[in-house]
């Protein structure tokens, strides 16, 4: 992506996907996203930044499924909780993140260069933000997208498996198959990083960091394309 005449800053060369789980856990975590963003400026460059709905939006889509009986309604319910999760990054982070969180992909780029950073939420039903975030790497011409979740990537549930392998690095068609058998496609379903976006990150060839965001220097380093403990998907 080229930067317009008036660009303050260069165009974003890394995406950010921040996980509602770090950012909501039954309402806004204030003191969270300002971890965030600390870690996030201590990096120095551009990012666009999409962020999830955690566990409020999880209520709210289950309490919207059960009174409407529409997938599209849970949708709507979860992505309004994207935007509250996002507007508190945004705060957060400061004057550099603009006046406000962006619902759509050619907005977004249009304000590319003229701040340091671009803050989005979800945007329609039957899109995760995980796929927000590829789709927004593609719409800014990012060539590397970090999942900043609580966790790398696994063969298993290391929750419940004390062997779960951890992947260091793993291919686009590794990580596909592994989407495949966890993709419901339903509002509120846990991926690791759903089909869709998998798909959107093999086709662009964007490299793609999963990392803890409550380490920040763990954060940083997959900002910025350094080594960190998590897990890398490329080739």
């Amino acid at each position: 992506m080229a930067n317009p005449p008036s660009a303050l800053y260069p165009a974003p060369s890394v995406v950010l996907s921040v996980g509602g789980s770090l950012l909501n856990d039954g309402k806004p975590n204030a003191e969270m996203a300002k971890k965030l963003a600390e870690a996030i400026r201590s990096a120095g460059v551009p990012c666009g930044i999409v962020c999830g709905g955690g566990v409020q939006a999880r209520k709210k889509v289950e309490r919207a499924r059960k009174k409407t009986g529409s997938e599209f309604e849970a949708d709507l319910a979860g992505i309004k909780i994207t935007y509250k999760n996002a507007d508190a990054l945004r705060l957060a982070l400061g004057a550099e993140a603009g006046p406000k969180v962006f619902k759509d992909f050619k907005t977004a780029r249009k304000a590319a260069g003229r701040q340091k950073f671009i803050v989005m939420g979800g945007t329609i039903p039957g899109i995760t933000t995980d796929a927000d975030s590829a789709l927004l790497a593609e719409a800014l011409g990012a060539k590397r997208l970090v999942n900043v979740s609580n966790t790398a990537i696994y063969d298993s549930d290391p929750k419940t498996n004390p062997n779960a392998k951890k992947f260091g690095t793993m291919s686009y068609a590794e990580l596909i198959s592994l989407a495949q058998k966890s993709d419901a496609r339903m509002a509120g379903t846990h991926f690791v990083f759903d089909l869709l976006a998998c798909s959107l990150i093999a086709r662009s060839r964007i490299e793609t960091h999963f990392v803890d965001g409550r380490d920040a220097g763990q954060l940083k380093a997959a900002i910025l394309g350094q080594p960190h403990n998590g897990t890398v998907v490329r080739g």
